[in-house]
Order: structure tokens, then sequence, then C-alpha cells
């Protein structure tokens, strides 16, 4: 069995870019601290921090929480390196258990709006998604898509 202190050599980073629902933002978070990731958050946040909302899905676990939260995608991207980045988008081609072991950033677009197209254009190859097979729906919940990848990826990596 992984440890704690094991998962932190090759631990992964969560990413939301200007994530907009505090429950989800909450439940991302208890994923993040579950399985040893870092959970990065881009601002503007479309909620307060110190919301109910937010800190309800997360539980008692906020203090094993590895958090960090960046002024813009660009003051975030001084911390990791671009090349390791996968994006997810409904608009994406590739699927996400395409990704390679390397992957080690997922990041994760608005709720309402998903990632701005200057970003998935300049990252096109970088960019997954998870299928959805029925055509009336357009996109699944974030922390089912957060969770589903992270899973992925650990396994991916030989983490699980």
């Amino acid at each position: 069995m992984i440890q704690y202190a094991d998962m932190q050599k090759d631990h992964l980073h969560i990413c939301l870019f200007q994530p907009e629902i505090p429950q989800n933002t909450g439940n991302i978070a208890r994923l993040a601290a579950a399985t040893g990731c870092r959970l990065h958050l881009i601002l503007p946040l479309g909620f307060n921090t110190e919301e109910k909302q937010l800190r309800r899905p997360g539980l008692d676990y906020w203090p094993y929480l590895d958090l960090e939260i960046h002024d813009s995608f660009e003051d975030f991207c001084e911390v990791v390196n671009p090349k390791n980045m996968a994006f997810f988008s409904a608009k994406a081609t590739k699927s996400y258990q395409l990704m390679t072991p390397e992957v080690d950033v997922l990041i994760f677009g608005r709720e309402t709006s998903g990632l701005p197209v200057p970003l998935r254009e300049h990252y096109a190859q970088q960019l997954y998604k998870i299928p959805i097979f029925h055509p009336k729906v357009r996109s699944l919940n974030l922390a089912n898509c957060v969770a589903l990848t992270v899973y992925h990826q650990l396994h991916v990596k030989g983490i699980t």
C-alpha cells in the first residue's frame, strides 16, 4: 500500500481554472486531501473561501489539503511544468485514457463555460475529454470528472 509520504514524491496537481460552484470545489478538495494531490485554484473564484457550501463537502479534512491559490494562469505556470499538463474539455477529441505517465498536472475549466478558447487552442495537443454517450447530455459534473481522471492517472503512474 502506498503511504502518504510516498505519495508526495509523485503526487498529482489538480488545477481548477476559476471555479464557480463551492460544493464542487469542496468535494475536489476532499479528493485532493485523500489522494495526496496538490490543489491549485486560479482566481477569480465564484465564491468566498469561507463559505459553508465550500467547507461542508470537505468535512474536517481541510487541514490535510495541500492548496495553492494563484492570481492567474501565468502565475500557476511558474510553479508547474507546462509540458506535463493535461487540459479537459467536452470539446476535445482525445480520450483521457490516452494520457501518458508523464502527465502530472490535470486542469479543469469553469463549471458553466469550461476552459477559455485561448487555452484550448494553445494547448490543443494536451486537450482530453471524458466521453459522453448520450447526444443530449452536454457535460459531466466537475467533481466527478476530477475524481475519474485523478484515479485513472494515479493508476497509469503505478501509484494505486
